[in-house]
């Protein structure tokens, strides 16, 4: 079993991952270098993973709501920084 929601985060991460290669094929707007696609992978990777032990390690219903909501925030102000930078950190490139 834990190895079937490991292979399940792979797959969905890499469905995630052919978003945007898809829409590079028909759009001049999406421009990754592999180096994007490389980041992101393991970014959602490791949030897949992140909260999949969550819901391994953590009984209470209450408590796996809260930590996979933080381990979500967490993802998506990670993923605003590398995007547009909003905090201006060195690792954003800005």
């Amino acid at each position: 079993m834990k190895t079937n929601r490991i292979l399940i985060t792979v797959f969905i991460v890499g469905v995630l991952l052919l978003i945007p290669f898809i829409a590079m094929q028909f759009n001049n707007e999406v421009v990754w270098t592999a180096s994007d696609f490389v980041i992101m992978g393991i970014l959602l990777l490791l949030t897949g993973l992140a909260i999949n032990m969550t819901f391994v390690k953590v009984s209470a219903r209450r408590n796996r709501f809260i930590l996979s909501a933080i381990i979500l925030i967490v993802f998506l102000l990670i993923w605003a920084e590398l995007a547009v930078g909003i905090f201006g950190t060195p690792f954003a490139g800005s």
